[in-house]
């Protein structure tokens, strides 16, 4: 798998100096990080949509649209997948490799805690101890349950 998306990276690095009239990449790359943002996060919702409905054919073509504008934005943020892969396998190190880093300290046991964030690259001001979900400031969002409902894409 890593094998294809680093094929993909390649393939977006290569085609982001093309002519946006011919090349979507191009036009991506041109439009800015907003552009690519909007775009990744509506395909993300193509997937969801998808998967709620229960069309698996659909999921897999949506999440392959998913992946190409995620390598796209990863490129013009200057990440490489293998820097994502750091972070994968740091966290199976910490949690395995089937869970997401909770959001706040209180889900997190203490001995993991520590390994969040060093303490050098918390914001001035904060306690040396504070892991890394609550050293910024993010306001969480309210989860909605999709279930029993029926989605339909917009196109």
């Amino acid at each position: 798998m890593s094998d294809s998306l680093a094929r993909l990276y390649q393939a977006v690095l290569a085609a982001k100096d093309l002519d946006p009239a011919t090349s979507r990449t191009a036009r991506l790359f041109l439009r800015g990080p907003s552009k690519m943002a909007k775009k990744l996060a509506e395909e993300a919702i193509e997937v969801v949509i998808d998967a709620v409905n229960g069309k698996t054919e659909a999921v897999v073509r949506e999440s392959a649209d998913l992946l190409y504008n995620l390598t796209v934005l990863w490129a013009s943020a200057g990440v490489k997948p293998e820097d994502v892969w750091r972070e994968m396998e740091r966290r199976e190190e910490m949690l395995g490799i089937a869970e997401k880093l909770p959001k706040s300290a209180v889900k997190m046991p203490k001995a993991l805690a520590s390994k969040a964030l060093p303490a050098k690259t918390l914001p001035k001001g904060l306690p040396k101890d504070l892991p890394k979900a609550t050293a910024s400031p993010a306001v969480r969002r309210r989860i909605v349950a999709l279930e029993g409902r029926s989605l339909r894409k917009r196109h």
